[in-house]
């Protein structure tokens, strides 16, 4: 069977359309801009001509066509990707098993986040909102494609439809979109709403109109409750909470009344401040600590801190594995408290990067594992931010092809990317010493490994790299008998 055959005739006929429609927006933008040039070169003589107020009108005129271009570019985005995942499958034939199946779709996933350079994540999220465009909510795509709605309006029409049958989808669809339908929306269009309240409406809509009562929709979420973790800059992270609303609310109000109960002429803390305290206190067992407070905190990650850090003479950030960088007074603190496997690595003292270890075994020491979860810091994938504590070691060249067991030829990889490895086309290219492997996908495409921004380390006033001195004879010391 041909491919042209598998593909819907309407699909095929979108994608010029798409394009078309942002050619016609980009002419439009050029003549907004070009009657702006003339209207300029013209009125320098005319008496009542302000070039500003032209200015700003032609800028205003010009964004709002800008605005219309970037939704007509999401069209076109969607359109190429729902073409791509129909071609695909296409070219691969009718899977034989729901193993093969993962797999492909995996692949699929995969290859659409390196070239849009985003996470597996947002390409999944991305190509099921094309295929909910393009096959569920016509006019959604229609008016996105012309540039009546946003992109951020139509992800919310996706996901407030998601979940829905044909009808009650095309029932909401047609009562924001469609001003001839009965009991249409009224006031202004949805386009013409900010995304945030536009969603308000359409979930408000969305509950009253929903064929499932919200009782028992909630019994069926109540099961994805969960703690989230996403890290921050500065030292800083969060951790959240998706529980039912009720308990949420008692969650927050008892936060507000135990951070209220703290307050007083002698209490620094803001009531935000206070509210994150007496959080983190129960959950570690204070709900009255300060944040330098805290219990003994036992951490079972790598903390690489530089040593003139470690001994309290310069200030420069060290590394927890699975984060990032953090202040080195609390690397400090990490590692006088006990941190179970803060590991202490000599590196070179010109680049700051650790020295490689190698083994002619199969299995890893754990000096190694160490070492291999230092120089990756995630797994290698690209755009994998998966923390190492959850990688899995892999050797790049197959033990039974003849790879050994050695820093090159080692790579991290989570679970799911390990899968990936072993069941489609994607291959990891050569690792080195301080470098982790890049990969190929299975189309040849090549990307590139994500590499250690390392630097040198930081010498205190009065001290040069090079010298010898007996402070870096001391650090030596101190290193070697840890």
């Amino acid at each position: 069977m041909e491919t042209g055959a598998v593909v819907d005739a309407g699909r095929r006929a979108g994608l010029p359309a798409a394009v078309t429609s942002l050619a016609g927006l980009v002419n439009e933008l050029a003549g907004v801009l070009a009657r702006s040039s003339e209207a300029s070169a013209r009125g320098d003589g005319l008496v009542g001509h302000d070039p500003l107020r032209e200015l700003s009108e032609s800028c205003l005129d010009g964004l709002a066509v800008v605005a219309r271009i970037e939704a007509a570019t999401a069209a076109a985005k969607v359109q190429l990707l729902a073409g791509y995942a129909e071609a695909s499958d296409a070219l691969e034939g009718p899977a034989q098993s729901a193993y093969e199946s993962s797999a492909r779709e995996m692949s699929l996933v995969a290859e659409v986040a390196c070239v849009l350079t985003i996470g597996e994540r947002a390409a999944s999220a991305l190509l099921g909102e094309a295929q909910a465009l393009t096959s569920s909510l016509p006019s959604t795509l229609d008016a996105l494609q012309d540039g009546s709605i946003s992109w951020q309006h139509a992800r919310i029409l996706v996901d407030e439809t998601s979940g829905l049958n044909h009808a009650a989808a095309a029932s909401l669809e047609a009562h924001f979109l469609d001003p001839e339908a009965p009991n249409a929306a009224r006031g202004a269009a949805a386009g013409e709403l900010v995304p945030a309240r536009f969603r308000r409406k359409v979930r408000s809509w969305r509950e009253r109109h929903h064929p499932e009562s919200l009782d028992s929709r909630h019994a069926k979420c109540a099961g994805d409750r969960r703690m989230e973790y996403s890290l921050d800059r500065d030292g800083m992270a969060w951790v959240s909470l998706y529980m039912p609303a009720d308990t949420a609310c008692a969650v927050w109000n008892r936060m507000s009344a135990m951070a209220r109960g703290l307050q007083g002429p002698d209490e620094p803390r803001t009531l935000a401040q206070l509210r994150a305290d007496v959080a983190a206190g129960l959950l570690l067992g204070n709900p009255a600590q300060e944040v330098g407070a805290a219990p003994s905190l036992k951490a079972d990650v790598l903390v690489t801190v530089p040593v003139f850090s470690l001994l309290g003479t310069a200030d420069e950030a060290a590394e927890l594995d699975g984060y990032g960088p953090i202040p080195a007074s609390m690397a400090r603190r990490l590692v006088t408290e006990g941190a179970g496997s803060f590991y202490r690595v000599l590196v070179d003292p010109r680049d700051g990067a650790p020295l490689e270890i190698s083994r002619t075994s199969y299995r890893l020491p754990e000096s190694l594992k160490r070492w291999l979860r230092m120089r990756d810091g995630k797994c290698t994938f690209p755009g994998c931010s998966n923390a190492s504590l959850d990688n899995e070691s892999d050797h790049l060249t197959a033990w039974e092809h003849g790879g050994t067991t050695g820093i090159s030829n080692l790579g991290q990889l989570c679970p799911k990317h390990h899968r990936l490895k072993h069941r489609t086309g994607w291959s990891p290219g050569p690792a080195a010493r301080n470098e982790p492997p890049g990969w190929i996908s299975p189309t040849g495409r090549q990307y590139n490994a994500e590499q250690p921004d390392r630097e040198p380390p930081l010498w205190p006033p009065g001290f040069l790299p090079g010298e010898g001195s007996l402070l870096e004879a001391v650090c030596v010391d101190y290193l070697a008998a840890s």
